[in-house]
């Protein structure tokens, strides 16, 4: 064997024995080293600073398949702290490389992370973002397609290609200045564009005339709701965040802040070049993005205008859409066994959370709150502290269970509800607010069971889909309104559960879950990285 051969293979295996113990030997390990700069970019014509990953607007993808290790090095070229999480990447047993304020420190200028994640047991759509300081609003999201294993099936043929679209609001002010708006307590204004791959108008999606292809469609955009369509042909839903849904077939899809899905297209029409179409919803900005499919060989474009957005300002639409989105039940999942294998319904639960949204003004300056608590982000991560039996930084269970149960007024904390693991828990998320909300879980799916109107009681239970409602990990909670979600707590860690509206959740509307068991084993969670970066109250302490 020559001698840089060696090397090389002793340099895998070394990082192999450095990572945690993640998988079993057949499990591949995939590597990636990311340099994070600052560049100039012009997705809406002139040129802004924006946040590249090795000199690329979005960033790079990653495309890997089930059970794959993925060993990520961060290099962090910026001026300001960074971090990186990945959204919808169930981090098993693994909440220390989540990635957000609460579970990582920031890596600081000129230094580097190594990030060591799987993709357990999950198939499908899911993206990577900057999660500290709206840096999101500069850039440095990216795709992370999870393939299924070989032996695995998947409930539709394959398909002849599939294409990525990560879309999304963007402004034309940068991440200092919409950060600056946000502390001086103003709201954001209206986006100035919608983008699709980092381009109001970018390069065409190109397919053969009698093939069927997957489209994977991620918001990752601050704000908005958006819908996607595309001229002259219907979309069959394939897939929503990493489950198999019931294959119902679309004129256009509703994808809102911080969600993913995939639908399947056949070209089976004339070979023309056709709209893909992506506008916002219930926004003030009336905002539009157009891509291109185009057919192979395909010389004009086709014929007739844009397809039409569905009805504006009708939130009956949007909810009888989600209304319609169900688990395929007998669709295997990234193991062997049906999805409907496991029977949801039939769970009791054991707590019931009814986390209410708001914006309160709190020192005189706006905020976002959850039943009254707006998050402030500690100097020690809140995993560290927990680790390390660091006192005053949680607030053990100071969030009110119910929206005005403490009748106190709203004020500013960190908060942290305890969880045992395997509980089977029912959270319901209130909106008394006359915008869109949009709630995201790390570490887990939750069965969305229910969608409602006004206040929500427990009389609603009655209503719930405890047979089919689709799994995901972010859900949409409609203007004066409620989401009703099912959660199976069987993921040891920290967990961020907080607002997808990216402004909302710089403002103070997150919280923390920590589910945990006495017994400590590898089999319920890793030992702390021993790469770990420590920071706050936690510098120097031993790993």
């Amino acid at each position: 064997m020559p001698a840089a051969m060696a090397a090389a293979v002793l340099l895998v295996l070394l990082l192999a024995v450095a990572a945690p113990p993640l998988a079993g030997a057949d499990d591949p390990y995939r590597y990636f080293t990311w340099t994070v700069t600052y560049g100039p970019i012009s997705p809406l014509g002139t040129t802004q600073q924006g946040i590249l990953i090795n000199g690329q607007f979005p960033g790079p993808p990653i495309d890997c398949v089930t059970n794959d290790n993925l060993i990520v090095t961060v290099v962090n070229r910026l001026d300001e702290p960074f971090l990186l999480t990945w959204n919808g990447i169930k981090q098993r047993k693994n909440s220390w490389q989540d990635g957000v304020a609460g579970t990582n420190c920031p890596i600081p200028p000129g230094a580097n992370y190594t990030y060591k994640l799987q993709a357990k047991d999950q198939i499908g759509s899911f993206t990577y973002f900057p999660s500290l300081a709206l840096h999101r609003a500069a850039g440095g999201f990216g795709a992370l397609n999870v393939y299924q294993r070989p032996k695995i099936p998947v409930p539709y043929p394959p398909p002849a290609g599939d294409f990525t679209l990560l879309v999304g609001d963007w402004y034309a002010a940068g991440h200092r200045q919409l950060r600056r708006t946000l502390d001086a307590g103003a709201p954001l204004p209206p986006p100035d564009g919608l983008l699709i791959n980092g381009a109001r108008s970018p390069p065409a999606f190109v397919g053969a005339r009698g093939g069927t292809y997957l489209f994977r469609v991620s918001n990752v955009g601050l704000k908005a709701s958006v819908n996607v369509r595309i001229q002259g042909h219907r979309l069959r839903l394939a897939e929503v965040e990493g489950t198999h849904p019931v294959q119902n077939v679309y004129d256009s899809l509703d994808v809102h802040a911080g969600q993913s899905l995939a639908f399947l297209v056949a070209l089976d029409q004339p070979p023309l070049d056709y709209a893909v179409v992506v506008s916002t919803r219930f926004a003030a900005a009336d905002l539009t993005a157009v891509a291109t499919l185009h057919y192979a060989g395909a010389a004009a474009r086709a014929p007739g205008p844009l397809p039409a957005a569905p009805p504006p300002g009708q939130y009956g639409w949007s909810v009888n859409q989600a209304r319609s989105f169900r688990w395929n039940l007998t669709a295997s999942a990234a193991r062997p066994n049906p999805q409907g294998s496991f029977h949801y319904g039939a769970i009791p639960t054991s707590r019931t959370l009814v986390l209410a949204s708001s914006s309160p003004a709190i020192a005189g300056r706006r905020r976002c709150a959850v039943n009254g608590v707006s998050f402030v982000v500690p100097d020690t991560p809140l995993k560290l502290a927990d680790n390390y039996n660091i006192a005053n930084v949680i607030e053990w269970d100071s969030l009110p269970a119910r929206p005005g149960a403490a009748g106190a007024p709203p004020r500013a904390g960190t908060p942290v509800v305890r969880l045992n693991l395997h509980e089977f828990v029912e959270i319901v998320f209130q909106n008394t607010e006359n915008e869109l909300q949009s709630w995201h879980l790390d570490g887990y799916d939750f069965w969305v069971v229910g969608y409602g109107d006004g206040q929500w009681t427990e009389m609603q239970r009655q209503t719930y889909n405890l047979v089919d409602a689709q799994a995901r990990h972010t859900v949409q909670v409609y203007p004066n309104g409620w989401s009703a979600i099912l959660v199976s707590l069987d993921n040891q860690g920290m967990w961020n559960l907080r607002s997808a509206i990216w402004d909302r959740q710089y403002l103070g509307q997150q919280l923390y879950l920590r589910v945990w068991t006495p017994q400590q084993s590898f089999s319920n969670e890793y030992s702390i990285p021993t790469n770990a970066i420590l920071c706050g109250r936690a510098a120097g302490l031993p790993h």
